[in-house]
């Protein structure tokens, strides 16, 4: 069984103004330093048996604050890194929602691509190729994978069973943890958006594969963040 822990990066100057995409240097804020030493408290006691994360700074940072005090190397993980989000990259929200395009992104990502980037489709092979390839090589244990809002969203839709044109309505904070567990190929969606301190231990007890197909999913846990 294994447990894979989704981790969106902490708080950076860009989230809820406008999107930072793939642009170099974008670090925490002074709320994203905070919340990476909360994020420390709320793991602690929990072995993760690998650590993934996304390239780019605010990711990294975030997966450092997550390995201290664990003998974790943190291995960068390229196929989860932010959406190419093209022209749209380094423009403010508010100036977004006045695009054609912005109303298709929310109601049909799957008939859209980012002007001069990638599609939210091929955002979802590359994030699902990647996620799959790391369950094959950690078939047991806890995994930390740190990547961003859209990435996260669109994979808890994804094995979620539901439609990628459903990932709009999956809330991702930063700091939160979203966990799934894969036991004998099948996902269970354990926590969703999870912002406060984690259960002990976040996974259930393994069920009787004989009977496991007549219970009942694991209800999801969110928390608010507003």
């Amino acid at each position: 069984m294994t447990l894979l822990l989704l981790v969106r990066h902490a708080s950076t100057d860009w989230v809820g103004r406008g999107l930072a995409g793939r642009m170099p240097g974008v670090g925490l804020s002074d709320k994203g330093r905070v919340e990476i030493v909360a994020l420390q408290d709320r793991l602690a006691g929990h072995d993760l048996v690998a650590l993934y994360a996304s390239p780019l700074e605010r990711t990294m940072t975030t997966a450092a604050a997550i390995a201290v005090g664990r003998p974790l190397a943190i291995q960068p993980l390229p196929a989860v890194q932010e959406v190419d989000f093209g022209e749209w990259t380094g423009r403010t929200l508010d100036d977004l929602r006045r695009d054609p395009l912005w109303p298709v992104v929310q109601s049909s990502p799957s008939r859209m691509r980012f002007p001069g980037g990638e599609s939210p489709l091929e955002v979802q092979a590359r994030a699902m190729a990647a996620i799959e390839e790391v369950l094959a090589r950690h078939p047991a244990g806890a995994v930390g994978v740190v990547s961003h809002a859209d990435v996260i969203k669109i994979l808890l839709a994804t094995y979620a069973g539901a439609p990628l044109d459903a990932f709009q309505r999956f809330d991702v904070a930063p700091a939160s943890i979203s966990a799934i567990q894969f036991q004998d190929g099948r996902p269970t969606l354990l926590l969703v958006n999870h912002c406060g301190a984690l259960p002990q231990p976040i996974a259930p007890l393994p069920v009787d594969a004989s009977i496991a197909g007549a219970l009942s999913p694991t209800p999801v846990e969110e928390d608010s963040h507003v």
